[in-house]
C-alpha cells in the first residue's frame, strides 16, 4: 500500500474516531463562502446563489435573467463529495451526460450534442477532457441559443465554471482527503493569503487516483492552480491566473447491446486493452483580468486565456455482438491544441428621464491551432496477417488478440481565426418591466491542410447573433419573462479540426430558441423557477434523395421541453436543490442518417433530481440525493434503448470541531443496475453499484 494512502487513511480513521459522520451547524464558525474545504450549512449562498454576471456579461440578479439558468454552488458540490464536471452535471435536469469515447467532458444540452460548449470564467474552454472542481467555486449551466454573449456553438447551453479567488481581508489554509470503497482517493489544499493591503494570493492543489467498479481502470489526476490579485488603485484589480492539469487514466467504451438494450451478465467486463488503451492530457492554461471603474456607472474589464493541450488517447472500442461473439475496433489519436482569446467589455449605467439602461459593449478575438493525427488498430489474424475488424468469443475476460497500427492515417492542421463584437442594452421601464436585447457579429474563419491528400481549404462565416427578452415584475420578487436567441455553428463541428470539400462549400447550421418562463423568490435564500421552450435546429447536412452525391442543408430538428426547480434553505437547517424536466425531441426532415419523426438521441422524456441535506443538531447533518432518469435511445439510429433508472444517493456530516469536518457519501444506496450514458449503440456505460466515500477536511 502506498504511503501517501496509508497517511491518508490513517488521518480519516483518526478523525473517525470522534464520532459518528455528518455536518454542523457550528457552521457559522467555519462559514467560508469561497472555501471548498469545510462542510458547513452556514455558506453565505449555500444552494441558492443569487446573481451572476455570466448570462448577460453585467451583474444582474438571477430573477432579471429571461433564461433558464442553473448554478451549483460550492457548497452543494461539497456536500455532495463532487470532484468532477460531469459528476456536478448529474444533478441538472436538461442535461445529459454523453460517454465522451471515454476521454473527455460530452453532454447532451436541449437535445444537442456537445463537446465544445464549455467556459472557464466566460472564456472558452472547448478542448477535449475530463474538468476537475478543485479550484472551482461553482458551475452555472446556461440553457437555450447562447451566441450573442458566448459566439458560435452554444445551440442548446453552455456550460460555465468560476474560478476561485483570492481574498484581500483573511487567511485560509485548508486540507481534504477522500477514499472510495473501489480504492480511489484524493487529497487536495486550499491555501489564501494576503500578502498586503494590495496583494494576496489563492494556491489551490490536487491530486487524484481513480478506480471504479469495472475489471480494468485506473489513471490519476495532477492540478495546480495558483492565482493572483493585485489592487493597482482603488479602482483598478488586476488578477492573474494559471493552472497546471495531467490526467492519465485508462480509457473505457463501455460494453454493447444486444437485442435492443445493453447486453446482460457483463457489467464489469472491460471490451477494451490496457496496452492501448489509455488516455494521457498535460494542459496549461494562463490567464489575465483587469477591472476598472471609472465611477459608480461606468466600468471595464479585459480578460483573456492562453491554453496549450497536449493529448493522446487509444482505445480498442466494442462493436456488434451477439450470444457468443463481440466485434473489436481500434485506433490512436493526438491533438496538439493552443489557444489565445481575448475579450473586453464596458458596462455603463444610465437612465433617459425614467428609463434606467444598463448598457454592454464588448468585443472579443480569439486564434486556435490544432494538429491531429490518427492511426487505426491491427488485429493479428489467425494463420497469418492482420484485420481491422476482429470477431471475438464473448466472455467475462475479453481476449483481445495482438494489436499493430498501421501508419498515420489521418492528419491534419486547422487554424481559427475568430473576431466579434457585441451590444447589449437592459432596460427598466418603470418598475414592472425590463427589456433585454443585444445583438452579436462574429466573423469566423477556419483554414485547414489535409497532410494525408494535400487538401487545403477554407472557410469564412459572417453572423449575426440576436438576443431579446421581455421581463415582467408583477413585484420586485416575481419576474415572467419571454426571450428569443440565436446561435450558429460552423460545418465543420464543434472542434474544427479539418475541412474537406463539403464542409468547405456550406452554410452553418442555425439554432433559434423561444422560451418563456417565470421565476420567485419566495425569499432571499430560496427561488423557484419554472419554464417552456422550444429549440429549431436547421441546415444540418444531408444528401439530397435526388442526387446522394450532392449534400444540401435540409436537417432539421426540434426540442420542446419543460423544466422546473427550486433550490436553497426550505428552514433554517434544512437545504435543498429540486430540478425537473420533461422533454421531447424528434428529427423534423427526412435524410439518409434518419427519417423525419424519428427521436433524438440523449433525451430521455423525463428526468428529476433533487438533493437536500438537514441538520439534526448542531454538530451533525444528513443529506439524500435522488436522480431519476426515463429511457433514451443510444444513437439517432433508435436501435438501441438505455433503460430508465433511478438512483439513491445518502450523506452524513459531523463537524469534531471549528478545524475537523467529516462526511461519509454513499452512491446508488440501494444497489440498482443502471445504464446513465453511451456513446453508441454499443458503447454504453454501467453505472457504479454502491459506493461508499469517507472525506475529512481540515482548517487552520
Amino acid at each position: 500500500m502506498p504511503a501517501i494512502f496509508r497517511i491518508c487513511r490513517a488521518a480519516l480513521m483518526t478523525g473517525a474516531a470522534f464520532g459518528a459522520f455528518g455536518n454542523s451547524a457550528a457552521a457559522e464558525v467555519m462559514d467560508d463562502s469561497e472555501s471548498p474545504i469545510i462542510i458547513v450549512t452556514g455558506h453565505t449562498e449555500g444552494y441558492n446563489p443569487s446573481d451572476t454576471s455570466t448570462a448577460t456579461k453585467t451583474p444582474t440578479p438571477l430573477i432579471d435573467v429571461p433564461q433558464s439558468v442553473s448554478i451549483i454552488g460550492r457548497a452543494q458540490l461539497d456536500d455532495q463529495a463532487v470532484a468532477q464536471l460531469g459528476d456536478a452535471l448529474r444533478y441538472i435536469p436538461g442535461v445529459v451526460l454523453n460517454q465522451g469515447e471515454g476521454h473527455r467532458d460530452q453532454i447532451t444540452l436541449r437535445g444537442q450534442s456537445t463537446t465544445a460548449d464549455f467556459y472557464l470564467d466566460g472564456l472558452r474552454d472547448d478542448a477535449q477532457y475530463y474538468r476537475s472542481l478543485y479550484n472551482i467555486e461553482r458551475v452555472e449551466v446556461l440553457k437555450g441559443a447562447n451566441a450573442m454573449i458566448f459566439g458560435r456553438g452554444g445551440g442548446g447551453g453552455v456550460v460555465n465554471r468560476v474560478s476561485k479567488g483570492p481574498k484581500f481581508d483573511r487567511s485560509r489554509l485548508g486540507l481534504s482527503g477522500g477514499v472510495d470503497s473501489f480504492g480511489a482517493w484524493s487529497l487536495s489544499g486550499d491555501l489564501g493569503q494576503p500578502l498586503s493591503d494590495m496583494v494576496a494570493l489563492r494556491f489551490n492543489a490536487s491530486y487524484e487516483e481513480f478506480n471504479n467498479h469495472r475489471d480494468s481502470f485506473g489513471g490519476h489526476f495532477i492540478g495546480v492552480a495558483p492565482t493572483l490579485a493585485a489592487k493597482l488603485g482603488a479602482n483598478t484589480t488586476l488578477t492573474l491566473a494559471y493552472e497546471y492539469a495531467d490526467d492519465q487514466r485508462v480509457v473505457d467504451r463501455g460494453i454493447p447491446s444486444l437485442g435492443g438494450v445493453p447486453i446482460s451478465g457483463y457489467d464489469k467486463t472491460y471490451f477494451g486493452d490496457l496496452s492501448l488503451s489509455h488516455s494521457t492530457v498535460t494542459a496549461h492554461i494562463a490567464s489575465a483580468r483587469l477591472d476598472h471603474e471609472f465611477s459608480d456607472s461606468v466600468s471595464v474589464n479585459f480578460s483573456g486565456h492562453y491554453e496549450t493541450f497536449d493529448k493522446f488517447y487509444g482505445n480498442v472500442l466494442p462493436g456488434a455482438a451477439t450470444a457468443s461473439t463481440v466485434s473489436l475496433t481500434g485506433y490512436t489519436s493526438g491533438t496538439l491544441r493552443d489557444s489565445l482569446i481575448g475579450q473586453g467589455n464596458l458596462v455603463w449605467k444610465a437612465a433617459t428621464g425614467p428609463v434606467k439602461h444598463t448598457l454592454l459593449i464588448g468585443f472579443e478575438i480569439a486564434d486556435q491551432d490544432t494538429d491531429a493525427t490518427r492511426s487505426d488498430a491491427l488485429f493479428a489474424r489467425t494463420g497469418g496477417g492482420t484485420i481491422a475488424t476482429a470477431v471475438v468469443p464473448l466472455a467475462q475476460r475479453i481476449a483481445v488478440p495482438a494489436i499493430t497500427l498501421t501508419p498515420i492515417n489521418r492528419s491534419s492542421l486547422s487554424h481559427v481565426r475568430a473576431l466579434s463584437g457585441y451590444i447589449q442594452n437592459q432596460l427598466e421601464l418603470g418598475e414592472h418591466v425590463q427589456v433585454v436585447g443585444g445583438i452579436r457579429y462574429d466573423d469566423f474563419r477556419i483554414t485547414s491542410l489535409n497532410r494525408i491528400n494535400a487538401f487545403a481549404a477554407a472557410r469564412s462565416d459572417g453572423k449575426w447573433s440576436p438576443r431579446i427578452g421581455l421581463i415582467l415584475k408583477p413585484q420586485p420578487n416575481i419576474s415572467i419573462y419571454a426571450s428569443y436567441a440565436k446561435s450558429f455553428l460552423p460545418q465543420s463541428g464543434d472542434q474544427f479540426t479539418v475541412l474537406d470539400a463539403t464542409t468547405a462549400a456550406l452554410a452553418p447550421e442555425e439554432f433559434r430558441n423561444i422560451e418563456a418562463g417565470v421565476k420567485w423568490d419566495l425569499r432571499p435564500d430560496l427561488s423557484l423557477t419554472a419554464a417552456i421552450y422550444q429549440l429549431d435546429r436547421s441546415n444540418t447536412r444531408a444528401a439530397d434523395p435526388n442526387n446522394p452525391a450532392l449534400v444540401v442543408l435540409t436537417g432539421q430538428s426540434r426540442v420542446k421541453g419543460f423544466e422546473a426547480a427550486l433550490s436553497g434553505r426550505i428552514t433554517p437547517q434544512w437545504q435543498a436543490s429540486l430540478g425537473f424536466a420533461i422533454q421531447d425531441g424528434e428529427i423534423r426532415s427526412t435524410t439518409t442518417a434518419a427519417p423525419a419523426g424519428r427521436h433524438l438521441a440523449h433525451l430521455p422524456h423525463s428526468q428529476f433530481s433533487a438533493w437536500t441535506r438537514y441538520d439534526v443538531t448542531p454538530a451533525l447533518g444528513i443529506g439524500l440525493g435522488l436522480n431519476h432518469q426515463s429511457s433514451q435511445f443510444a444513437s439517432i439510429s433508435n436501435a438501441v434503448r438505455l433503460p430508465g433508472f433511478t438512483r439513491l444517493d445518502a450523506a452524513l456530516y459531523y463537524t469534531v470541531s471549528a478545524a475537523i469536518a467529516l462526511q461519509l457519501n454513499v452512491e446508488n444506496l440501494t444497489n440498482s443496475r443502471y445504464f446513465p450514458t453511451a456513446h453508441s449503440d454499443n458503447n454504453i456505460m454501467t453505472g457504479e453499484p454502491i459506493n461508499v466515500r469517507l472525506t475529512a477536511r481540515v482548517k487552520f
